[in-house]
């Protein structure tokens, strides 16, 4: 089978799982209320499916490395670091907190700044390498959590209930607050990363391999990792820290279509990663009543699918 006909067999599975979300259990009375509920959470699940799949793939292909997330760089730690400073300085009553919008381009910013401070200080450096910033993302990563530990020790409860929201991926509780700008920040950022998807399939052959073809690999590698960090922030911002997707989608996504060309797997791992959490949803809202959260399943078939990875690869 072609990949354009798996392509299709996913993107035609999408459409079927988006009608069964939106049109189980709509009557007469309620589908107006029921689809101004369920048509901004379809957004906003598609659009984090999307940003995570698509931040993986190519975190991946940078790294050359098929088991790493951009979790390692210290994002998701820096976000819930800036989100427990902001309340633990400001309050959960401050326009950083409650404005939702204001909030996102705060964390954003920070998240950047940090990210181009952190590239700038690797690739200044002679000798140093993708390998040598993975360390130093989970030296600071570690860093951000313990002083997001101290500062939720010492601050007041009623709060902490607030940050507690944030600490863990709802797709029951989705920030839809942030859907439109933060629809218009993707769409910029994979236009920005079009012209960069056949660099991709060059850079999968390795650093030396990329160079020796004519790639200016640190600067290609600096402009995608700055990518990637805009798209974790989109992910993190609307439903929070999710650790094992982008293993999972990236992963069968190389499995399924078996091709080095970006233009595939990039599409193919976007529409797996909507395929599953728009199924998810629905299962769980639908059939399981809320019975648990998607995050929680997320997590444990993807630790172990990660487990399967580490043992399956010499």
């Amino acid at each position: 089978m072609s990949n354009k006909r798996k392509l299709g067999i996913l993107t035609l599975s999408l459409i079927v799982l988006i009608i069964l979300f939106l049109g189980v259990g709509l009557n007469s009375n309620n589908f107006k209320y029921a689809l101004s509920r369920r048509f901004p959470s379809l957004i906003a699940i598609i659009l984090t499916g999307g940003t995570i799949a698509f931040s993986t793939m190519v975190f991946q292909t940078v790294t050359n490395n098929r088991i790493l997330t951009p979790g390692v760089l210290g994002l998701d730690s820096l976000y819930m670091l800036i989100q427990t400073s902001v309340v633990f300085i400001l309050g959960s009553q401050s326009k950083l907190s409650s404005n939702a919008n204001i909030n996102f381009l705060i964390s954003v910013g920070l998240m950047l700044v940090f990210s181009l401070l952190l590239f700038k200080l690797i690739f200044s450096r002679e000798g140093s390498n993708i390998y040598f910033l993975l360390l130093v993302g989970l030296i600071f990563g570690t860093l951000f959590q313990s002083l997001t530990s101290f500062m939720q020790l010492l601050i007041d409860p009623n709060e902490f209930t607030i940050i507690q929201d944030k600490m863990f991926a709802s797709f029951n509780n989705i920030n839809t607050e942030i859907l439109l700008i933060s629809i218009v920040v993707v769409i910029i950022t994979v236009v920005y990363s079009y012209k960069y998807i056949k660099i991709l399939d060059v850079l999968s052959l390795g650093r030396e391999n990329a160079i020796n073809l004519g790639i200016n690999y640190d600067r290609v590698v600096n402009r995608m990792l700055m990518v990637v960090t805009i798209l974790v922030s989109v992910s993190t911002a609307l439903v929070g820290p999710i650790t094992f997707l982008g293993i999972i989608v990236a992963n069968l996504s190389r499995e399924f279509l078996k091709t080095y060309k970006h233009s595939y797997l990039i599409l193919g791992t976007v529409l797996i990663s909507t395929v599953a959490l728009v199924g998810g949803q629905f299962i769980i809202s639908r059939l399981m009543n809320f019975n648990t959260t998607l995050s929680v399943i997320i997590n444990f078939i993807g630790g172990l699918y990660f487990m399967y990875l580490l043992l399956n690869n010499k």
